[in-house]
């Protein structure tokens, strides 16, 4: 505001006019006004002011007596008490210093009393009483004495005595390692002896005298020594009929199993927490050398190597020659003829009983995994955790000869024995007989091969090894989609007509139908197979890591794979019936059907307003029968609607040829019995298939115009343009 001024009078200067003059007199009014209230409220608070300064006067002076009586107070007063209490202070220290260094001699005294107690204890306990168990628990009671204390000059001078001339620390050394082979002697005595309480009894005394770790040596030798006397014992019996090394694997692994269930309290008891695993290790170095000899002793007596080598030079006679160019195979009913002169030369039971027992194998080794990852987990490791494979397994010789004497095997005669079974069962492929059969109608082979696929899917996932298991289902991918599939395609292109002027004939239909059928019927076996197989149960049987999702995985994988390639083939084999079988006769069946029809009427023609009846729909329907009923009655639901739809696609064009060929040729009675006839023909196709009825949308709106008058085509949402509306508007003759 006050800087508004000289602006104001500079203002008043220069001002021109009346007008200004009393602009800028109007402005100073105002300045003045509010300075005139400013000096106002400075006016009337100056009285409050000098009262305020006036307290903090008064204040100033008391505050500095209370100043000059503190210092008197500090000097008089509080300057001795803090002597005083420094001194007091400092006698406490010292006094808490002698009390600590009282306490610690009185420890030492304690504990190289304790120190003599335990040496006179040990040397008592060895002497003429001879009782060990005393004479352990001593020398464990000396271990928890400082070594410090054992070894200090003050305990060598205090404890030695007549007895005990050496210093303790000797004479602990000395007994503990006179114990250790008093209790290696005893424990091998009461081991030949199978006296198991003695050897309970002296395997508890090696962690007391600080041999923890020769016990655990000794104890293992010991299950190890039982482990190999019965395995030795099982691999002696005389008779080894099927299944015998998958029995002698599964007794190997369970009776380690039972040794480390039942004796790892007794070890964590009085070893420690953890010191089971130092067994355990020690066990699977003779299960790696008792495993490995039972391994290699059934590779020798099944032949193992001899057979996967006539396995890897089988030539797959039949399916070659089934796919080379010209070969066809009888289109008959009777099972094929054999081709080839190999298939005794391996026999498939022997290859399937050889797969299952090294399944069995594979799965007791699996399941020994599991229990060894769950036992040698940490403690503090959650319950819902997912297992990984301890080191004694990762590091074991046995997992090797696993992969390949017993995996490597199975892959290779998983491979065979699914391709020689889609070969056997397409040899055998028998065509059903429709007077006795019922639907769906399949040839056996396709029953034979699911069955051959869920056999080796269970038995792969049996086995709980995640590779294996994606090996079998990329093979048994891999195979579906190229002999299965392939025979089946194979089967249709000798059974379909040579070239497009030439159709089926009726057995030919009929059996290029039941192809069509198999890949259908085949895609859904492969989905409920994978769908059976529960997702908990597979969770359970590989706990490993990620395997579970990845196994999940590979098989929704393989189902969606098979299905997807079985929906192309079943895609081309529809459209070769619909261009072979449908397609040639939709022309003729409606030429037929309105042979000698007449729209072109007159109310006045005939008493009867529909003198032709139901002739139209009748005709049509039965060439439309004639020529559905053996796809209808042999085809399965999905495959029939497939070529259904597009066989009524083709038909609507037909119909909406048919209906402008009626042009100019329609009495206005004729469009009513047009409209009619041709709702009548598509309710034919359709049969209530409301969705097949939009097909011919554009065919019933054609027809609807047609009937109509001009200007009432509004409300309708129009399939057919402007242009053809107003044609078949003009296809009637209007009297």
């Amino acid at each position: 505001m006050t800087s508004s001024t000289p602006t104001s009078v500079s203002s008043a200067a220069t001002a021109s006019s009346v007008a200004e003059l009393q602009s800028v007199l109007a402005a100073l009014n105002s300045h003045d006004a509010a300075v005139t209230t400013r000096l106002k409220t400075h006016l009337s608070t100056q009285t409050s002011l000098t009262h305020t300064l006036s307290r903090l006067d008064l204040i100033r002076a008391h505050l500095g007596t209370q100043v000059v009586s503190a210092r008197s107070l500090s000097t008089t007063t509080l300057s001795p008490a803090a002597t005083t209490a420094n001194r007091v202070s400092s006698a406490v220290k010292r006094l808490d210093l002698e009390q600590s260094r009282v306490r610690a001699t009185l420890a030492v005294v304690d504990q190289v009393s304790e120190l003599k107690t335990c040496v006179l204890g040990v040397v008592n306990a060895m002497g003429a009483a001879q009782d060990w168990e005393t004479a352990a628990n001593f020398l464990h009671r000396a271990s928890k004495i400082p070594d410090e204390i054992v070894a200090g000059d003050f305990a060598a001078e205090m404890v030695a005595s007549a007895e005990t001339p050496d210093p303790p620390k000797v004479t602990l050394e000395m007994a503990a390692e006179g114990l250790c082979k008093l209790f290696l002697a005893r424990f091998e005595k009461a081991v030949n002896e199978k006296d198991g309480e003695g050897i309970t009894r002296f395997f508890k005394l090696f962690p007391l005298i600080g041999r923890g770790d020769t016990g655990l040596d000794v104890y293992g030798r010991y299950v190890c020594t039982g482990v190999a006397g019965r395995a030795r014992e099982v691999m002696n019996q005389d008779q080894k009929g099927d299944f015998f090394f998958a029995g002698a694997v599964t007794g190997l692994f369970e009776h380690i199993a039972t040794i480390v269930e039942q004796h790892g309290k007794l070890v964590e008891l009085h070893y420690g927490e953890g010191k089971m695993v130092k067994v355990v290790e020690r066990l699977q170095v003779e299960a790696d050398m008792q495993a490995g000899i039972i391994i290699d002793t059934f590779s020798d007596e099944k032949a193992l190597e001899r057979k996967l080598t006539d396995i890897k030079s089988y030539a797959y006679g039949f399916l070659v020659q089934s796919f080379l160019a010209g070969t066809k195979q009888a289109r008959t009913g009777s099972p094929a003829v054999v081709v080839d002169n190999e298939e005794e030369t391996i026999d498939i039971k022997t290859v399937d009983l050889l797969l299952s027992e090294i399944g069995v194998m594979l799965s007791r080794w699996s399941m020994y995994c599991r229990f060894l990852g769950r036992k040698c987990q940490p403690t503090s490791t959650s319950p819902d955790a997912l297992l990984s494979l301890p080191p004694v397994i990762s590091n074991s010789l046995l997992l090797p000869k696993i992969i390949n004497r017993l995996i490597t095997p199975f892959n290779v005669m998983t491979t065979f024995f699914i391709r020689r079974s889609i070969e056997k069962a397409f040899q055998l492929d028998e065509f059903p007989d429709f007077t006795h059969s019922q639907p769906p109608y399949i040839s056996s082979a396709v029953d034979d091969v699911m069955y051959i696929v869920q056999k080796l899917l269970s038995r792969a996932l049996e086995t709980s090894q995640c590779n294996l298991t994606l090996t079998v289902l990329s093979t048994v991918s891999r195979v579906l989609s190229t002999d299965f599939i392939g025979m089946i395609q194979r089967q249709m292109r000798d059974t379909r007509p040579s070239s497009s002027n030439s159709t089926f004939s009726s057995t030919e239909l009929s059996r290029f139908l039941v192809l069509i059928n198999n890949l259908e019927i085949a895609a859904s076996y492969v989905h409920r197979i994978v769908a059976s197989q529960e997702e908990e149960k597979i969770r359970e049987l590989f706990p490993f890591e990620k395997e579970a999702d990845t196994v999940l995985s590979a098989m929704k994988s393989m189902a969606t794979s098979f299905e997807s390639k079985t929906g192309e083939i079943i895609a081309d084999a529809s459209a070769v019936v619909f261009n072979q079988v449908t397609k040639p006769r939709l022309r003729p069946l409606l030429a037929d059907a309105w042979r000698d029809v007449d729209y072109l009427v007159a109310p006045s023609t005939s008493e009867d307003p529909e003198p032709d009846g139901d002739l139209v729909r009748a005709r049509f329907e039965a060439g439309w029968n004639s020529m559905m009923a053996p796809i209808n009655k042999v085809l399965t639901e999905k495959p029939t609607l497939r070529i259904l739809n597009t066989t009524a696609g083709y038909l609507s064009k037909l119909l909406e040829k048919k209906i402008w060929g009626f042009e100019d040729r329609v009495s206005e009675l004729g469009a009513v019995r047009m409209e009619r006839d041709i709702q009548r023909v598509v309710g034919v196709v359709a049969k209530g298939r409301y969705e097949m009825r939009e097909t011919f949308e554009r065919c019933l709106q054609m027809v609807l115009v047609v009937g109509m008058e001009e200007g009432e085509e509004a409300g309708v949402e129009w399939k057919i343009d402007a242009e053809e509306r107003r044609r078949a508007l003009g296809m009637v003759v209007r009297g």
